[in-house]
C-alpha cells in the first residue's frame, strides 16, 4: 500500500506493494462504506465491463451466426483470439484511471489474497467482494440486453459460463488452483521491483491470453468466483460451481504463502 489502510484499501497492480503501516487502524464496515463506497462501484463496474468484453469475443469467435466463427474453424485459434480479447481487456482496465484509484482487483480471490497479506482493511475487502459479484452479474446481464439474448443463450456461448472440461472436476480443479497460483506469484514477485511494478498489469494480461488459450479447455478459465457468479445466476447454470469458488482461492493464498517464505 502506498498509504495507512485508512486513506486506501489496496494499491494499484501498477505500484510496488509495501508492508502495511503497523499503527494503522482500519476503519469500521460503516466507515469504510461511507469514505470508500466509490472504490466498491469501481470495482464492480470493472469485472462488469471485463463480462461484456468476454461475451463479445465469445459471440464473435464461437458463435453460430458469426461470420469469423465460419471463417476460423481451428479450436486453437479461436482461444487465441478470445485470449487476446481478454487479455488486452483486463490490461485497459488496470491502467484505467478508475482501475489505478481502485487497484484493479475485480476478483474476490484477490482481494482475499490482499487480506491475508494485510495490505487491505476487512471492511473495504468485504466491500470490493460486493462490488465485484455484483459487477459480474450486470455484466452479463448487459451483455444480453446488448447483443440479444439469443445470441449469448446459443449453446456456444452459453453466457460464458464456466465448467469443466471432458476431463472432469478433478482437473478442473488443478487447472484453476494452478492459474490462481501462478497469477498472484507473477503479481507479487513483480511488485517487489519498482522498476517492474509498473508492467504488472502488462504481464496480468499476458497470463490470462495465455490461460484461455491452454487452460480453458480444462475448466473453462474463470480464476474468479464473482466472473462464475455472474454468468451463473443469470444463466441458472450452476454445475460444479464449488471449483471456481474453492480453487482460485485456494490457489492464490498458497502463492502468497510460498512467496512469503521465499
Amino acid at each position: 500500500m502506498t498509504q495507512t489502510q485508512t486513506a486506501q484499501p489496496s494499491a494499484p497492480l501498477t505500484q510496488p506493494v509495501q508492508p502495511a503501516i503497523a499503527d494503522a487502524r482500519p476503519l469500521s464496515l460503516a466507515q469504510a462504506i461511507k469514505t470508500h463506497w466509490p472504490l466498491y462501484l469501481i470495482e464492480g463496474f470493472l469485472l462488469a465491463c471485463f463480462m461484456i468484453s468476454a461475451s463479445a469475443a465469445t459471440i464473435l469467435f464461437m458463435g453460430a451466426h458469426s461470420p469469423v466463427a465460419h471463417a476460423v474453424t481451428s479450436p486453437w485459434l479461436r482461444r487465441i483470439g478470445i485470449g487476446i480479447a481478454m487479455g488486452g481487456t483486463a490490461v485497459l482496465l488496470i491502467y484505467c484511471p478508475w482501475g489505478k484509484r481502485s487497484g484493479a482487483h475485480m476478483n474476490p480471490a484477490f482481494t482475499l489474497s490482499f487480506l491475508w497479506l494485510k495490505r487491505i482493511a476487512p471492511a473495504d475487502a468485504l466491500g470490493y467482494a460486493v462490488g465485484q459479484f455484483a459487477g459480474g452479474a450486470l455484466g452479463v446481464l448487459a451483455a444480453v440486453a446488448m447483443f440479444g439474448n439469443a445470441k449469448m443463450s446459443q449453446p456456444t456461448v452459453d453466457y460464458v459460463v464456466t465448467i469443466p472440461g471432458p476431463w472432469g472436476v478433478g482437473v478442473a480443479w488443478l487447472g484453476e488452483f494452478a492459474i490462481g497460483f501462478i497469477l498472484i506469484a507473477a503479481v507479487l514477485l513483480l511488485n517487489r521491483s519498482p522498476k517492474l511494478a509498473p508492467r504488472t498489469g502488462l504481464a496480468c494480461g499476458v497470463l490470462i491470453a495465455l490461460f484461455v488459450v491452454f487452460e480453458a479447455p480444462l475448466s473453462g478459465f474463470s480464476m474468479n468466483p464473482a466472473r462464475t457468479f455472474g454468468s451463473a445466476v443469470v444463466a441458472d447454470v450452476w454445475q460444479a460451481w464449488w471449483i471456481y469458488f474453492s480453487a482460485p482461492i485456494l490457489g492464490m493464498l498458497t502463492g502468497v504463502e510460498v512467496h512469503k517464505q521465499i
